[in-house]
């Protein structure tokens, strides 16, 4: 049994967070900084080469001295050594949480049950380095001869998100007479639109399943199969266009795949944690051995100055805090995340699965329901895109959301004044929802009095804005680990495990159970719900009707 955990919320620092949200509630940002000419230079800190600008969040030196004693209270610092030690953190899966140790350099040492795991990591990332080599020189050739033009990742979850994100990132880094195309969901509009225009002899798919046997990649593994095999005729042919990213060597050779082209990973590596691991190799495909190792890289600065720096001056444990006093004290119950570039546009989409998949949880590490909101709703578009579409509610709606900015300040792609009109609009965005624009403001400007409670905005919404120097492998490696120690940081604090995932177990043992349902022609008794019953009968109905 788990031992029981003192309750957060009779903590004396979370009863000292409640006291002091009360009586600053009516704070305004306004206020705050006409008070302190110096806040934008003092609530800012700079570290591994990430900016983070927080002086924009309804927050004094009071705030974060009682968010600090929060964290201190928390037991966050032997959260942190307990993870680096590889201590067995995932309590419900009796895992090692050990996402760190896919990017440690050479010569460093993690143990996991007594075994250094970084020569095994580093073995795999050379095995890894000589496969994408091969395929990027042309060396590797397709069954008929042809060497590979077409790479598709299929995969699911953290085999998808991370991939699908990291090659879109570090596209201007690719190489480009390669075509990536992930492939995820068992909509079969997916394998079919991914395939569609492509030549089998030049395609080589990576099938990203640890136990192989995951319906939705399976599906699409098959289905890619098949049409693999349409135009290459013999089942030898497999071998020479599939390889699996997987530790079931059983069922990898049982799908016609060399096991010496399987490339393997570990328990402790989560899904949502593994863009970095071999899962990353379609990733290393398009960008190149010595750029992924760019990547790890950054990650691994990150992941010291988290380990090493003080909490004061941590950007993921600040970043983390901020987001606790944001949601249980503030009552937001959503991010709004914001990146001002192009190539991060899967970035939100990423970070949906990273921190709510890993915080939506509803009881602590021993079993107890939480007496307190946790994970918030995570969302967001690549700027300016979405002051087009959805600022509007952040500005002048009615619920609070505090937002992410993330910037660059040197373009990738470097066209007269785009740059510059592009993080300018980060900038007034972030100002903007700080200051708003009073009544007086507004009818300053000569807006008569029945339009002006239009053109009102009351401002005091929350922002971080998030300043690198320029996308690199490196920069997004140090941006991908800022999010995931924010998301541990919350978790530890919140009491609750991290890094299991029960909640989509469900769905998907009930969806295997309805599936022979829908393709059964028989009337046999169904045993689920009224509402579940009559949906599997119009479902067969309609398609007895188009099969006439």
């Amino acid at each position: 049994m788990t031992e029981s955990i003192p309750s957060l919320t009779e903590s004396s620092a979370w009863k000292a967070l409640e006291a002091h949200a009360a009586t600053n509630r009516a704070l305004h940002l306004r206020d705050l900084f006409a008070q302190d000419p110096t806040r934008g230079e003092r609530l800012k800190v700079e570290a591994a080469g990430v900016y983070l600008d927080y002086s924009k969040n309804r927050i004094t030196e009071e705030t974060v001295k009682l968010l600090l004693q929060l964290a201190e209270e928390s037991g966050l610092r032997s959260r942190i050594d307990a993870m680096f030690r590889g201590e067995k953190i995932n309590v419900t899966e009796k895992r090692a949480v050990l996402h760190v140790a896919l990017r440690a350099p050479i010569g460093d040492k993690i143990l996991v049950d007594g075994v250094d795991v970084v020569p095994l990591v580093h073995g795999v990332l050379d095995k890894m380095a000589v496969f994408a080599n091969s395929v990027r020189s042309g060396e590797w050739k397709g069954y008929t001869g042809k060497p590979i033009r077409n790479v598709i990742n299929i995969g699911i979850g953290g085999s998808d998100l991370g991939p699908v994100m990291a090659y879109e990132a570090l596209r201007h880094y690719s190489q480009r007479d390669l075509t990536f195309r992930f492939v995820s969901n068992v909509d079969g509009t997916d394998i079919a639109e991914a395939t569609r225009d492509l030549d089998a002899e030049e395609t080589l798919f990576i099938i990203s399943s640890k136990t192989f046997t995951t319906l939705e990649t399976m599906t699409n593994a098959h289905t890619a199969r098949a049409w693999a095999l349409e135009t290459l005729k013999h089942s030898g042919a497999i071998a020479k266009h599939f390889v699996a990213v997987s530790t079931n060597a059983e069922e990898v050779e049982h799908f016609g795949i060399d096991t010496a082209n399987m490339f393997g990973f570990w328990d402790w590596v989560g899904g949502r944690y593994s863009m970095d691991s071999a899962i990353g190799l379609s990733t290393m495909i398009a960008i190149g051995p010595d750029n992924f190792r760019r990547l790890l890289s950054g990650f691994h600065e990150m992941d010291a100055h988290f380990r090493n720096a003080p909490f004061e001056r941590n950007l993921p444990v600040l970043l983390g805090l901020l987001a606790i006093y944001n949601n249980n004290f503030l009552g937001a119950q959503s991010v709004a995340v914001l990146p001002y570039e192009q190539y991060l546009k899967r970035f939100p989409a990423y970070l949906q699965q990273l921190t709510m998949e890993s915080n939506g949880k509803h009881v602590t590490l021993d079993g107890t329901g939480v007496e307190y909101q946790t994970g918030p709703i995570y969302w967001g578009e690549p700027g300016t895109n979405g002051q087009h579409s959805f600022y509007q509610l952040i500005h002048q709606g009615t619920r609070l959301v505090p937002c992410d900015f993330i910037a660059f300040a040197q373009p990738l792609n470097s066209i007269g004044r785009h740059h510059d009109i592009l993080i300018a609009n980060v900038f007034a965005q972030a100002e903007a929802l700080a200051f708003g624009k009073t009544t007086q403001e507004v009818e300053a400007d000569g807006t008569p009095p029945w339009l002006a409670p239009h053109r009102i905005f009351d401002g005091n919404r929350p922002s971080n804005t998030i300043l690198l120097d320029r996308l690199t492998p490196a920069t997004l490696g140090k941006l991908v680990a800022l999010y995931e120690h924010s998301v541990f940081t919350q978790g530890a604090i919140w009491k609750i495990d991290s890094f299991d995932q029960w909640g989509v177990e469900l769905g998907k043992v009930l969806a295997q159970r309805i599936v022979p349902e829908l393709e059964s022609s028989k009337e046999e008794n169904l045993k689920h719900d009224s509402s579940t019953n009559a949906l599997i009968r119009q479902y067969r109905s309609i398609q007895k009707e188009g099969a006439k």
